[in-house]
């Protein structure tokens, strides 16, 4: 991570779970970290965990990442405040949970595709543009799912597999892209299985099912971040031991 100290790194869903773990972990490695949320105010309490140096690196943006105008705003602010964007984490994300098959769930429908993959194509667009303008050799990592490699047995998951199966292709056109470009800006997609945080609330899983934690899936960003200019890392997936799905 010594490469990154100092740069800017900036963070979608950020006022808790992964991506309240993620931003307090690089804040702690030297980046200038920027979370996104729209509870900003849970981002501001993440700064009582952290050692002195390393909260005055944390900043908070009111930011929904399905509202383009948002989106817009933010990069400009993060341009104009702090010289561009050097990481990108994809960490928003929401499921509903209902029958895909019900009628009357659209608006449900439409928010988990708006915030899984139209804001996260919207966010990396204008992360990309910044590292070309300023010549950065950056990367963006996306905050995916098991789910987009299959789909799991687990009721009224409705349109989420499909949002991860779509990150999925989204990373792989993405570095195709980059490729084509000649630039070297990485993209990986790190996708968990299941996850102690907020998703789950109402998904009535087994009492007894093991779980994940948040810092597990950070520290595998800060592996990947972490890798020499030479290595691509496209897919990480982790699940927690003794996962049936």
């Amino acid at each position: 991570m010594e490469r990154w100290n100092g740069r800017v790194a900036v963070v979608t869903g950020a006022s808790s779970g992964i991506g309240a773990a993620i931003v307090k972990d690089l804040a702690k490695a030297g980046m200038v970290t920027i979370g996104l949320a729209r509870r900003v105010e849970r981002i501001e309490e993440l700064r009582k965990d952290l050692p002195e140096k390393a909260a005055k690196r944390l900043h908070a943006i009111k930011c929904d990442v399905s509202n383009e105008a948002d989106i817009d705003a933010v990069f400009k602010q993060v341009e104009d405040q702090f010289g561009g964007c050097d990481v990108l984490v994809n960490n928003a994300g929401i499921l509903r949970v209902k029958p895909l098959l019900e009628v009357g769930n659209t608006s449900d429908i439409k928010a988990v595709l708006d915030t899984n993959v139209t804001g996260l194509v919207l966010c990396s667009q204008r992360a990309y543009q910044s590292m070309v303008k300023r010549s950065v050799d950056g990367h963006i990592v996306h905050i995916s799912s098991i789910a987009g490699h299959g789909v799991p047995s687990v009721p009224n998951m409705n349109v989420y597999p499909a949002s991860k199966h779509a990150v999925r292709a989204i990373t792989e056109t993405m570095r195709h892209e980059m490729r084509d470009a000649g630039k070297k800006i990485k993209v990986t997609s790190i996708s968990p299985g299941a996850v102690k945080t907020e998703i789950l609330d109402g998904m009535n899983l087994p009492a007894d099912i093991n779980l994940l934690q948040s810092e597990d899936i950070s520290a595998a960003v800060l592996y990947t971040l972490g890798t020499p200019p030479h290595v691509q890392v496209h897919e990480i997936m982790i699940k927690p031991l003794g996962e049936f799905y």
